[in-house]
């Protein structure tokens, strides 16, 4: 099994912490993001390789983890210019893996403890589907405020979570040789590939309500790592 990590990204959000590295290699309590992502694909599913889809800064992941990571090999499909999500994906799955029926891909910036293996069951038992989604409750990034018809205050909500809207959740299983055709040359998967899916019923969505975190921010990152480490508070 192999699965790809979308690292091209400068994590521009991040600065000063990605002048010298991509957002991949960001710390989260002393280890880096894509360090907690090998350990879980590999205890999840045993995933044997991992592809970094990667460009800015790629050198620095190659410094760090080399050809191989805790028994899982590590190859790199190195961009010259960014090629979106969807490019990158092309790029590595025809690099790397296009004789793999199904690979795993996943946005570098998040964690999580999504049982994979579920996920990869589900979307093995619809022969239909070319692609399955993670999508994760939707969480305000505000307090919300509740008022009634005559505009009194009744409540107040600290970001609450949405259990009724969904986005994605940037992990991906995908059927290589099937959806290569609706991969672009350069462009996101979000908006150039999964619309192409939809009309057909090939993409499938996979809800989940457990622990997931996006690194996109200095806020985000204090908040996963309280979360992981409360005792750092």
């Amino acid at each position: 099994m192999k699965a790809i990590i979308l690292s091209g990204g400068q994590g521009l959000r991040l600065r000063p912490l990605t002048e010298d590295r991509p957002k991949c290699l960001i710390q989260v309590n002393g280890r880096p993001i894509c360090e907690y992502q090998i350990e879980w694909l590999k205890k999840e599913i045993n995933v044997e390789e991992v592809i970094f889809a990667c460009g800015y800064r790629w050198e620095k992941l190659k410094e760090y983890f080399g050809e191989s990571y805790n028994g899982v090999k590590i190859m790199y499909s190195v961009e010259e210019k960014m090629l979106g999500t969807g490019g990158a994906i092309k790029k590595a799955i025809l690099d790397f893996a296009d004789k793999e029926d199904v690979v795993i891909a996943m946005n570098g910036d998040i964690i999580t403890d999504l049982e994979l293996e579920r996920m990869m069951k589900a979307h093995k038992s619809s022969p239909d589907i070319t692609a399955t989604m993670l999508v994760v409750p939707y969480r305000s990034s505000f307090g919300v405020v509740y008022i009634d018809k005559l505009k009194t205050v009744r409540k107040f909500e600290e970001k609450p979570e949405f259990p009724d809207v969904w986005i994605n959740g940037g992990v991906y299983i995908i059927n290589s040789r099937r959806i290569l055709k609706h991969l672009p040359e350069k462009g996101d998967i979000e908006r150039e590939t999964f619309p192409k899916l939809v009309p057909h019923g090939e993409l499938m969505a996979y809800p989940y309500y457990g622990n997931w975190w996006y690194i996109d921010s200095m806020k985000d990152l204090r908040e996963v790592e309280l979360s992981l480490n409360p005792k750092t508070s």
